[in-house]
């Protein structure tokens, strides 16, 4: 027994000897076996990268790859305040998101809320953009903080946000939380347009959501096995599976008119050009019109107003202050209604340059130096003549008619006046003639009965054939599969304005939408099917084999980090801590091996590993 002792007594003297002992008893199959079983409980610290992400996080830059804190087991990945910031920070991140995806999905009325702010503020500017790219800055900000936290409690770190983090970060909650209230106050239809993108981006939203809670599995599940606290424990994985399990079940309670069976799409929607194509010219212009006809629509869009002197002309506006250059002309007048204005004032404002230089929907920058040239030039149009392009072209025509306002010479023979004109304008048919104004309905179809009657409002059925109304013309929020249906089968079409993004074109065209008014026919005739078509058992399979592989990965996530931290319990060997480092005890298959870990970082001392085999008696 004394020789034994003698022997490995001296193995620390001898490290060559030690070397090769310990080859040779990790050349065995089940050394390698123990070796992986050792590489698969060890945790890697990875100090140069948890070094940067504190630094990022937290702004505790260290010199020499310092990794910071880790967390022990049964210790939580922070503190009370510091948990206190990750959910501010969670909140951001979520409310930031949600804004952003509103006001992403609200792009088809940039242009509308632009001119909400011009009437408000008197001067134009796409505040719809800055507010767009202030949104996407303020989530990117959460975003990469939050993908940070997340990275340091995979790598068991504890958590410390900077106090300029958190600055930001009430920032950005204030911001979206401000901006949502006060949008929700001014232009509450918004959120109708939030609820239809649902319905084509919820099949790919679902996707999304079960793979950021699959990625979430890792820290989840790494730190609920070391937690000790049993409250705390059942919080997390209770929180977790929650939302974890609604996703899956979310598709049960999914509608999409663009999920259907392949056969059964209708036709594509009919273009009518609001105010012509306003992206490619200024809107309300004989180029406008052109445009939307060279573009493929198959209606022109306009507003009526009549001059002091009774000719009916384009203008959309109640002022001309916005499309024309009212206040070089005519300074004390720039406020005055359009309808003030005699015919021959009106053709002397320049009604195009504003188009190149507010550049309202960032267009005019792409159109050639003759398209420029000729946007620049143009006039104030009139009705006769937007009817006889639209005659020659075969287009039908839709407008609304605006009442002059007190004082006016023709505001009680308004609707008399167009009516005339049209009649004794021999290149357009009645036929083609939308007739939107809602006055005097039943006196207009008596004297011109081949007009289309069309209604602004949601009416009944009865009401509508009382009215010889064939043709609804709404906004596009009312958007549904029954309503179109409906009205389709008491032999009255649907047209929706106004609609611009493909997405929601094709939206329309999944409910079987007659046709649409939109601010872009050179982008919508364009498109050949909707976007986001799919056949029901296309979108089971994705569904299906979505939630199945999240499933498995999550269970081997949860198995994995149980398997570790119950084997590392399992296998914890005592440690002594001599003068120059600490010995830590781990089993082989044939003794326990005592590690050396040396307090010396020295790159030219001897290798810090030495071993002392214990020798074990029968």
């Amino acid at each position: 027994m004394g020789e034994v002792q003698q022997k490995y007594a001296n193995i620390g003297t001898r490290p060559h000897f030690l070397a090769a002992t310990i080859r040779m008893a990790m050349d065995s199959p089940l050394s390698r076996r123990r070796r992986l079983r050792a590489e698969l409980l060890r945790r890697r610290e990875h100090r140069p990268l948890v070094s940067c992400l504190r630094g990022l996080y937290g702004c505790q830059w260290r010199r020499g790859g310092g990794g910071g804190t880790r967390t022990r087991p049964g210790d939580c990945c922070c503190n009370k305040l510091e948990g206190a910031s990750f959910a501010l920070l969670a909140a951001a991140f979520s409310l930031t998101l949600v804004f952003l995806y509103f006001w992403g999905q609200a792009e088809n009325d940039y242009n509308d809320f632009d001119w909400f702010s011009f009437g408000s503020l008197g001067f134009w500017f796409p505040w719809s953009v800055v507010l767009l790219v202030v949104a996407a800055g303020f989530f990117t900000y959460a975003t990469v903080l939050m993908l940070l936290a997340v990275c340091l409690l995979s790598e068991g770190q504890k958590l410390y946000l900077h106090w300029s983090h958190k600055v930001g970060m009430l920032l950005s909650l204030t911001f979206s939380i401000v901006a949502t209230a006060v949008l929700s106050d001014l232009w509450s239809n918004e959120w109708a347009t939030l609820l239809l993108s649902f319905q084509v981006t919820a099949p790919y939203l679902h996707v999304g959501g079960v793979l950021a809670m699959t990625m979430l599995a890792w820290p989840t599940a790494s730190h609920f096995f070391r937690m000790k606290s049993g409250v705390i424990r059942g919080l997390v994985v209770g929180v977790y599976l929650t939302v974890l399990c609604t996703l899956y079940v979310v598709p049960l309670g999914l509608f999409s008119p663009c999920i259907k069976e392949k056969g059964t799409l209708g036709p594509a929607p009919a273009l009518i050009g609001h105010r012509g194509a306003p992206m490619l010219a200024p809107e309300n212009t004989l180029m406008s019109f052109e445009k939307a006809v060279g573009a493929g629509s198959e209606g022109l869009e306009t507003d009526v107003t009549i001059s002091l002197d009774g000719v009916p002309f384009l203008m959309h506006d109640h002022t001309l202050r916005r499309t024309t250059n009212i206040q070089e002309v005519f300074p004390n007048r720039s406020d005055a209604p359009a309808a003030m204005f005699t015919w021959a004032e009106l053709q002397s404002l320049n009604a195009g340059s504003w188009f190149l230089s507010h550049n309202p929907f960032g267009t005019a920058g792409s159109l050639g130096a003759e398209d420029q040239q000729q946007a620049g030039n143009q006039s104030i149009c009139s009705l006769q003549a937007y009817l006889q392009l639209a005659g020659h072209a075969g287009k039908l025509v839709i407008f609304d008619l605006h009442r002059p306002p007190m004082g006016h010479p023709y505001r009680n023979l308004y609707i008399q006046r167009t009516l005339t004109l049209i009649q004794n304008e021999c290149s357009v048919n009645s036929s083609q003639v939308l007739w939107l104004p809602s006055d005097l309905r039943q006196e207009v179809h008596h004297i011109d009965p081949e007009l289309q009657q069309t209604s602004g409002s949601r009416l009944s059925l009865n009401e509508l054939h009382s009215n010889h109304i064939v043709k609804l013309n709404l906004h596009y929020s009312y958007m549904s599969p029954e309503l179109v249906s409906d009205y389709a089968a008491g032999n009255v079409t649907t047209n929706l304005y106004v609609i611009s993004q493909p997405w929601l074109y094709s939206l329309a065209w999944c409910n079987g939408v007659h046709s649409v008014t939109t601010n872009a026919p050179q982008l919508l005739s364009t498109m050949t099917a909707p976007l986001f078509l799919m056949s029901p058992d296309e979108y089971n399979l994705m569904w299906i084999l979505t939630d199945l592989l999240s499933l498995l990965l999550i269970l081997v996530i949860f198995i994995f980090h149980w398997w570790r931290e119950r084997e590392l319990a399992f296998s914890s060997g005592s440690t002594i801590t001599p003068d120059n480092g600490v010995y830590s005890k781990f089993k082989t298959e044939m003794s326990d091996i005592w590690s050396v870990s040396s307090t010396n970082s020295r790159a030219e001392m001897m290798p810090n590993l030495a071993t002392v085999a214990e020798h074990q008696h029968c």
